[in-house]
């Protein structure tokens, strides 16, 4: 019953129709408005899908534990020549 879903009459009508329905001077406006929208849902899209990634070793997520600094070393004496020797 079905060969092809889409026949190139298909495409015709529904260009026929889209004309009728919009007019062909708004018609620009509004492939341009749908073009703008896909840009931004596969935008919105990529974003989800990084989202959804595993963190970079980079970064690190939630609260660290408290590491107290460490103490500062003393102060090295140096050594000054032996007057004795």
């Amino acid at each position: 019953m079905l060969r092809n879903g889409l026949e190139p009459w298909h495409l015709l009508i529904v260009a026929l129709v889209a004309i009728l329905l919009f007019g062909s001077k708004r018609l620009p406006d509004t492939a341009r408005a749908l073009g703008k929208s896909l840009r931004i849902l596969k935008s919105e899209a990529k974003a989800m899908a990084s989202d959804d990634a595993p963190p970079s070793a980079t970064y690190t997520a939630g609260p660290q534990p408290f590491r107290a600094p460490a103490p500062p070393s003393p102060p090295r004496a140096e050594s000054a020549p032996d007057p004795a020797r």
